[in-house]
């Protein structure tokens, strides 16, 4: 499994056992950031600077490797994958952490991952849904058809297309195909009725050339105390900018 470099795993128990990987960086009020489908944490957050720039801020950045990801379990067994189990996962990581005042955030699946938690009763200070939008909430299973084609296609797909790039940034991150075709199933969205009763100020950043998920601004609309920032990028790049650090410093710290 990969390593991040000077910043090795801590770990906790997930929902049903399973060992799950975490880091941390800085101190100060927690801010827990879970990342993307395919990615991990040090590639999501640690990188490009989005950690630094809020632990310049003030904050512990708290980052788990999802299941099926990075350092994390990547088990095999169907059962080990039941439905909203990285939400499940989520709160055993506050719990763990015995995190009561905190603040919470992802980008892509782990946006969603929020969204769930917020609908589930998760009550952080503020939230950030990053590289996500309306559709991309509503439509669960319309939208994993594309990853679903991904996995179809290992290995034949044609170069440059977007499934390519994707089998190519999984290959990158050393992902499990196995492993990770189990958690894209374990995903669950919420209706705009939910959407409606969040009452968490919730920041939703996306990308200006970002449009497999959804609008991110009628995403914001969907959530009354949530306002929309559009960042340079699509969905791979948005994340390498530093406006996207910028954007969740300035909405926490404001």
């Amino acid at each position: 499994m990969p390593r991040t470099p000077d910043l090795p795993a801590r770990h906790f128990s997930g929902s049903d056992g399973a060992m799950l990987a975490y880091r941390e960086l800085g101190e100060g009020r927690p801010l827990v950031l879970i990342h993307g489908f395919f990615s991990t944490a040090y590639v999501n957050w640690i990188r490009y600077g989005t950690a630094q720039t809020l632990v310049d801020a003030g904050f512990r950045v708290i980052m788990p490797d999802l299941r099926a990801h990075g350092d994390s379990d990547r088990s095999h067994h169907p059962q080990r994958y039941p439905r909203d189990v990285l939400s499940d996962d989520a709160f055993a990581l506050i719990a763990h952490l015995g995190l009561t005042d905190y603040d919470l955030g992802g980008y892509s699946l782990g946006a969603r991952t929020t969204v769930r938690m917020l609908v589930r009763g998760a009550q952080p200070g503020r939230a950030v849904v990053a590289g996500m939008g309306l559709a991309g909430i509503t439509e669960v299973d319309k939208r994993n058809e594309f990853y679903r084609g991904v996995f179809d296609g290992l290995g034949t797909h044609e170069r440059g297309s977007a499934e390519w790039r994707s089998e190519a940034f999984l290959r990158t991150n050393d992902g499990d195909p196995v492993a990770l075709r189990l958690v894209l199933e374990t995903s669950v969205g919420a209706t705009e009725a939910e959407l409606a009763e969040i009452a968490t100020p919730t920041l939703v950043v996306m990308g200006a050339d970002d449009h497999g998920l959804g609008s991110g601004a009628e995403l914001a609309d969907a959530m009354p105390l949530a306002r929309f920032v559009e960042v340079p990028g699509n969905h791979m790049s948005a994340v390498t900018d530093r406006a996207l650090g910028e954007s969740i410093r300035d909405f926490l710290t404001r």
